[in-house]
């Protein structure tokens, strides 16, 4: 039990680092938990829901996994090296495309509904 209660503090100060230190998780924090705000305001489905928070945290997951990487990389290399900097760009292209997935879903699911808003406060 106490090695599964370290796990969780790890996880956690793990989640914590990366939400002190890197700038674009905080970002992403802040535009996931907007999109979820009109996603509550605008009553979605389960399913549309499920949607929305599935691609909110495929990008933060990424951005998890990319600071890993950057730091791993860091401590296993000192100079320059191509192969690191191929690794560092690998990482950042995952979450370059999660937030793609993101912004599709926010489009599709998030679009036409905001659009029926717009017109709608429009005729006032």
């Amino acid at each position: 039990m106490k090695r599964l209660l370290r796990s969780f503090r790890d996880a956690f100060a793990g989640l914590a680092y990366c939400f002190a230190t890197q700038r674009n998780m905080a970002i992403h924090a802040a535009a996931g938990a907007a999109v979820l705000v009109i996603a509550f305001l605008l009553h979605l489905e389960g399913w549309e829901l499920l949607l929305i928070l599935s691609a909110v945290f495929a990008v933060l997951v990424a951005e998890t996994f990319n600071t890993a990487i950057e730091k791993a990389v860091d401590l296993a290399t000192k100079e320059q090296h191509r192969l690191a900097h191929i690794a560092k760009d690998a990482a950042a292209g995952a979450v370059l495309l999660a937030a793609f997935y993101a912004l599709l879903v926010g489009v599709l699911i998030l679009g036409p509904r905001l659009w029926d808003a717009f017109q709608y406060l429009s005729i006032f």
